[in-house]
């Protein structure tokens, strides 16, 4: 019988790869605290794992000649946030508190795939060895 890995792994792998992205955006957020007129964004994960699912994604234009080509592909569930905040003048939407906390619980979502992940490796090759470690 073969083993299929994306039946394994396939939704994990996804996950995993969708909270890398949002983690670079909530970084960026956090980095860009005060930027005037940065706007904040995020990433809708649900419509992000619904993308992942049946493989799309928009390819980044490169608008300069000196920009990264890379091969990256963005998300469209990337959206600007709603600030819980009035307007501090600058046109900055970045709540400092509400960046680390949501950077914060990616990450420990990010973490718990990653060791869900690990489990299903170890479980894999311990069928694979016939139980012996």
């Amino acid at each position: 019988m073969a083993i299929s890995l994306d039946k394994l792994v396939g939704l994990h792998q996804r996950a995993a790869s969708v909270r890398t992205e949002r983690m670079e955006i909530l970084a960026g957020n956090l980095a860009n605290a005060n930027t005037p007129g940065y706007k904040a964004r995020d990433i809708d994960f649900k419509q992000a794992m619904r993308q992942a699912e049946g493989g799309r994604g928009q390819r980044l234009t490169r608008t300069n000649e000196k920009h990264l080509d890379g091969g990256m592909q963005s998300s469209s569930a990337v959206q600007f946030r709603i600030p819980d905040q009035p307007d501090t003048g600058d046109g900055n939407t970045v709540d400092v508190q509400t960046e680390r906390n949501a950077f914060l619980e990616n990450g420990m979502r990010y973490q718990a795939g990653i060791e869900f992940l690990s489990g299903k490796f170890k479980g894999m090759k311990k069928a694979i060895s016939g139980g012996q470690s």
